[in-house]
């Protein structure tokens, strides 16, 4: 071994810096790049501390090189003796017998670290599932969270603003206490909670989570509570679970632990409670949060299992994880094929799974349908899988997918390396489909995602009379042991307890079941349930043409007979339809004509649920001539969620029809879905006079080579100053916004954009101040996001600006303070800033303000005090502490719970437009009546739920976003 690997963690420390250093990269940028902390990747770059193979595998991608020759260095240093401050600080591990008996705390932290400390992989090793498993360290990827920004508040002028932000995992939740996670099945939920627990129990968590470290995890599935009767009060949360701790659990222990604010309680998966219990779980919920103020919950769900703002009222920051980008997948192939080769038995084989994870990556970025499928790591782990077992070949579409990874899973692999009768049974795959879709079917009807092992039994010894050919081979026991055992599609969780590895499967077998049992009645009944919104589109792939035509004309009656659910019932059968191999025309045209009712689409929400729906929905997608502004928007925005090569096609042919200034945005947003080049080429050039685009990645900023000159754009990913103005023309570039500064050191550059009027910075952690923008001609200046110790002083310098927007903490005691121009005419305050409004009034040429917190009695005094002010928008706010302002005709409310419309005529008694964003109080019903006494009011309501009064007004006085549609009758 030469001199350099005598240490191999010097040794991989040093390549680690040595590649930095080729690569040009500070610290901020290696942080941002691979999404780790700022002491990870010091600690790695210096040799403190031997490095996890999720760091190195982050910083290889980061870096650019072959991540093998890292993990076999970091391989070495764990195999010498570690010393003691090498050690996690909470689960500490000496050889021999402790001196010091541990604490009960100590004892389950170390338990938790142990128990979620591995993942099930599908189709890691089929041929011994016992093997499947991933360390958590490998296994965890930090997806990216996306986070509707409600301080923004929202309407069309506001488009360009950030109301949507997208952070990796551990950015998006360091500043929250409350999180609900939403995300489709096999997204990547749980796995996130996962590392959660163990990285908090073994204070591990990265540098954006300081916040949260010192906690002690308590890991709650909710199918396994529902289960078990009444969730769980603190002191039964051990037991509830199964911890085999919970006997020496100390008297009061878990309610210290939650009352100091030193719990984090994970409750996994409101969409797998029944939606007749879920108003009682959120009482649970709302109960523990009552009592226990200062702990922090994350709470998750799939989409459609709540609404939006369910958990609003009690503070809780909606996250959602979003589809893994190309980027991801490539992390996640390289990963899996990785973990493969640590368990294959020959170079042959590992040589092999090189050789195939070359070609997968490339095949992932080439096929768009194949990058579509693998957008979750359980589809991506199972592609990955049936590549390899397939030798390089794959599956087209979702239903192939599932019965090829069946027939992987259950039987070929054994035939194939020669494993037969392992425990004494062999089943074919029929036999063993037949078995499963029993136990499937039973957690379907009883709204269940995992069963007694004494039930699953029972229903195997029911199936065994009739499957002469199991029987003979052994008992019901011996076969349910096989199933688990070698089917890689169940497992044991807790000694009597049976699941599904994933619910994708249950549902798919389910389903199965359900049309060989010809419970049609049973299908369309519960057709509505997002729980069975699966099972029924997988019901019609499984079904005959006959059938699955009577399938979907029930779904099309029932949603015509109930006004409650015909959106979703209708939605649902045109969901369907791309299921189907062979469908009746009629069936067909009657589904499309009640889909038709729902479309087009006219806000996000409702592209998104239609997006969701699949490539089959771009059929019914009309337009763009005859479309509403707002219905060509949410057209472009449903084909973009959808993606692929149909997709793109479609959104090729729509843009071509539209005017060159219209609906820029949309198609500017929407980039981020296809080839960067390409798309640049075919659609966006022909809007490129009226683009504000959006950049996010590496390949769409060397896209703007196609699109200049280019006057507005977006950065919202981490970029060099040289990196930022490459492609720009400085005299053509008007508007400049750059929401993800964390590489910027200084704002020189800036200066040397001289028609730049507008500016945006926000996440600049690496700025101490603004002093290089001191007497530029910029009116419009957005500061957000910002370090503590920043420093606004140059504000005072900067006499063109005439709008400022101030989303970051201000150093002030009051507003009297702030250095800025006294022209302002437009002024914009984030929920953030912790400075009182006193001195407001100091800017008497104010026409228009927003404030995201709430005023007080002399705040509203100060406000009052602004004789120009014309346009006002307040979130949270209470309007029993207002004064009368005479000179607003224009107001925005974001309210917080209640909306205390009945004070608004005397408090704006010149009112002309009032607008409502009803995001964070979706469940409270809006009687507009009060404002009826105002003579001539325009209103427009964002999120509308329930409206009351509206025929005290004209029919264009009141307009609804989105607009409601005429029902079928």
């Amino acid at each position: 071994m030469g001199e350099g690997h005598e240490d191999p963690l010097a040794e991989l420390a040093l390549q680690l810096r040595h590649l930095r250093a080729q690569r040009g990269l500070q610290m901020g940028g290696l942080q941002q790049r691979t999404g780790l902390g700022r002491t990870t990747v010091s600690q790695a770059l210096n040799g403190y501390k031997v490095p996890s193979e999720a760091t190195l595998f982050a910083l290889a991608r980061a870096l650019g090189t072959d991540v093998e020759p890292l993990l076999a260095l970091r391989q070495a240093a764990m195999r010498l003796p570690r010393s003691r401050d090498d050690s996690p600080r909470r689960v500490v591990r000496r050889p021999g017998r402790p001196t010091v008996q541990p604490s009960f705390e100590e004892r389950y932290l170390s338990y938790v670290a142990e128990r979620h400390s591995q993942l099930t992989v599908v189709g890691l090793n089929l041929s011994r599932p016992e093997r499947a498993c991933w360390p958590l360290d490998a296994a965890y990827l930090s997806l990216e969270l996306a986070e509707r920004r409600e301080d923004w508040p929202a309407d069309s002028e506001e488009a360009d603003r950030p109301s949507v932000v997208v952070k990796r995992a551990e950015q998006a939740m360091a500043h929250c206490r409350r999180v609900l996670l939403r995300g489709l099945a096999g997204s990547g939920k749980t796995t996130l909670l996962q590392w959660l627990a163990v990285a908090t129990a073994r204070d591990e968590l990265p540098e954006e989570l300081a916040g949260w470290r010192g906690q002690v995890p308590f890991v709650l599935p909710l199918r396994t509570l529902v289960r078990r009767g009444p969730l769980p009060e603190p002191h039964e949360f051990l037991s509830a679970v199964g911890t085999p701790l919970a006997a020496s659990q100390p008297e009061g222990w878990a309610d210290g632990v939650l009352s100091q604010g030193k719990a984090l309680v994970l409750v996994d998966g409101i969409d797998e409670v029944p939606q007749e219990r879920r108003g009682p779980t959120r009482d649970w919920l709302e109960q523990l949060l009552a009592a226990y103020k200062d702990a922090h919950f994350v709470v998750t769900t799939r989409p459609s299992a709540v609404p939006e703002g369910w958990l609003s009222s009690s503070c809780f920051t909606e996250l959602s994880v979003r589809p893994m980008s190309v980027a991801d997948t490539e992390v996640f192939v390289c990963r899996w094929h990785t973990a493969a080769r640590q368990s294959a038995t020959t170079e042959a084989e590992r040589s092999q799974l090189h050789d195939l994870e070359a070609a997968l990556r490339v095949t992932a970025r080439a096929q768009r349908d194949l990058a579509q499928l693998s957008s979750t790591p359980l589809m991506c782990a199972l592609i990955c899988a049936l590549h390899r077992d397939r030798r390089g070949h794959l599956p087209h579409s979702r239903i192939e997918l599932y019965e090829a990874a069946l027939s992987m899973l259950l039987v070929r692999r054994d035939i194939e390396r020669s494993i037969d009768v392992p425990e004494g049974i062999q089943l074919t795959e029929h036999q063993s489909i037949q078995l499963l879709q029993r136990l499937a079917y039973w957690l379907i009807r009883n709204r269940q995602t995992e069963m007694d092992r004494a039930t699953a039994l029972a229903l195997v010894s029911d199936a065994l009379p009739a499957m002469q050919a199991v029987a003979e081979q052994g008992t019901a026991d011996q076969v349910l042991t096989h199933l688990v055992g070698r089917s890689g599609l169940l497992r044991q969780p807790t000694a009597d307890t049976i699941d599904f590895v994933h619910r994708t499967f249950q549902d798919y077998l389910g389903a199965k079941a359900a049309i060989e049992a010809h419970d049609f009645p049973l299908l369309v009944n519960h057709a509505h349930d997002d729980q069975w919104e699966d099972v029924v589109r997988m019901a019609v792939a499984h079904a005959r043409p006959t059938e699955s035509a009577d399938l979907l004309r029930r779904l099309v009656d029932r949603g015509d007979a109930e006004v409650e659910h015909r959106s979703r019932l209708h939605l649902v059968a045109a969901a369907s339809l791309q299921y189907a191999t062979e469908l009746d025309p009629d069936a067909r045209r009657l589904v499309e004509e009640r889909a038709r009712v729902l479309l087009p689409p006219r806000s996000q929400e409702e592209a998104d649920a239609l997006a969701a729906l699949g490539p089959g929905i771009l059929d019914l997608l009309p337009g763009p001539q005859g479309l509403e502004y707002d219905e060509v928007i949410s057209v472009i925005l449903t084909a973009a969620g959808i993606g692929g090569d149909h997709a793109y096609a479609f959104l090729r042919r729509f843009a071509q029809s539209l005017p060159p200034d219209s609906a820029s945005y949309a198609l500017a947003d929407s980039w981020k879905h296809f080839d960067a080049d390409e798309y640049a080429r075919d659609i966006l050039i022909r809007f490129r006079d009226h683009l504000s685009l959006s950049v996010r990645t590496h390949d769409q900023r060397n896209a703007l080579r196609f699109l200049k000159p280019i006057t507005s754009v977006t950065f919202r990913e981490a970029f060099t100053e040289d990196e930022i103005t490459e492609h720009l023309s400085p005299e053509h570039i008007r508007n400049l916004r750059i929401y993800s500064g964390q590489l910027l050191t200084e704002l020189k550059f800036i200066r040397e954009l001289p028609a730049l009027t507008e500016l945006a910075l926000s996440d600049c952690i690496q700025l101490t101040h603004i002093e290089d923008l001191a007497g530029l001609p910029l009116s419009d200046l957005s500061l957000l996001h910002l370090p503590d110790e920043f420093s606004f002083d140059a504000l005072a310098s900067l006499s063109g600006i005439t709008e400022l927007s101030l989303y970051t903490r201000l150093p002030w005691e009051s507003m009297a303070e702030m250095p800025a121009p006294e022209g302002l005419t437009r002024l914009f305050l984030g929920a953030s800033i912790g400075t009182p409004l006193a001195g407001l009034s100091r800017w008497q040429q104010l026409r228009e303000l927003v404030i995201n917190t709430g005023p007080d009695k002399g705040e509203w005094q100060e406000i009052s005090a602004l004789p120009r002010l014309t346009e006002l928008g307040i979130a949270d706010y209470d309007l029993t502490q207002a004064v009368p302002i005479h000179s607003v005709t224009s107001l925005r409310l974001l309210p917080g719970s209640d909306v205390q419309l009945n004070l608004v005529s005397d408090l704006f008694p010149n009112l002309k437009h009032l607008f409502i964003n009803n995001l964070r109080s979706q469940l409270v019903t809006i009687d507009i009546t009060p404002l009826s006494r105002l003579k001539g009011l325009e209103i427009s309501i964002s999120y509308p739920n329930g409206i009351t009064g509206l025929e005290r007004f004209t029919a264009d006085a009141v307009m609804l976003n989105p607009r409601p549609r005429t029902a079928v009758t």
